[in-house]
């Protein structure tokens, strides 16, 4: 029978505090530069181009289908090779989620906005507006609305991803726990507040979200 003791976790809460600044922050740097990635992703997509359809396409068809882990080994391990400069952890895991993140986001936001109707484009334009104007003031407002709930699914997911971080010791969450139960022989407890944080995290973030979206089905 396990005798369960979390007494360690109060004398070590630096360990864990770290741990989750790390992971919070590396969630919030993929968050953005996903954010951005996926917007210039969906325009790709939808574009006039054949040519910027069929790069935003490779890219989202590349990065979705190659495991997040698979792409932090390769740029910690192999630019190194390539270049002679060693990236650290939190440079290399940045750069692959944020990438991941992108093109996920990039699908997401190209629904959204190839939802919008084609008599709202025609109105806009009739009144003036330029490709720029209509998707601020038009498409956008209106495309955040719908795809809302699948943003913060990946947004949950991008947070959850931070973990593989841990792989090339990156000091975020896992990575602390990991330590901690190495030390003190403690892995279920180690593992529990783990899941513990994850869940204080991602859960008001859900809540905040569940929010918004009543607030915006209500003035929509």
């Amino acid at each position: 029978m396990h005798e369960w003791d979390f007494a360690f976790l109060i004398d070590q809460r630096h360990f864990i505090l770290q741990g989750l600044l790390g992971t919070l922050r590396l969630a919030v740097v993929s968050l953005v530069a996903g954010t951005v990635i996926g917007l210039v992703g969906a325009t790709a997509r939808l574009s006039g181009s054949a040519i910027l359809r069929a790069v935003g396409t490779g890219y989202v068809e590349f990065f979705r289908n190659i495991p997040v882990l698979v792409q932090i080994f390769w740029l910690y391990f192999s630019i190194p090779i390539l270049t002679g400069v060693q990236p650290n952890a939190y440079a290399a895991a940045a750069i692959a989620t944020s990438l991941y993140a992108g093109a996920y986001l990039t699908e997401v936001f190209r629904s959204g906005i190839a939802s919008i109707e084609k008599g709202q484009w025609d109105g806009a334009r009739a009144v003036g507006f330029g490709h720029g104007m209509t998707m601020r003031y038009v498409v956008l407002p209106q495309a955040f609305r719908r795809v809302l709930p699948a943003f913060t699914n990946q947004v949950l997911e991008i947070v959850k991803t931070t973990s593989v971080a841990s792989t090339i010791a990156y000091a975020e969450l896992l990575y602390s726990a990991k330590l901690l139960s190495e030390q003190e022989f403690r892995p279920i407890e180690a593992y529990t507040a783990v899941g513990a944080a994850f869940i204080l995290v991602l859960l008001p973030t859900s809540a905040i979200a569940g929010l918004m979206e009543r607030r915006l089905a209500r003035h929509g």
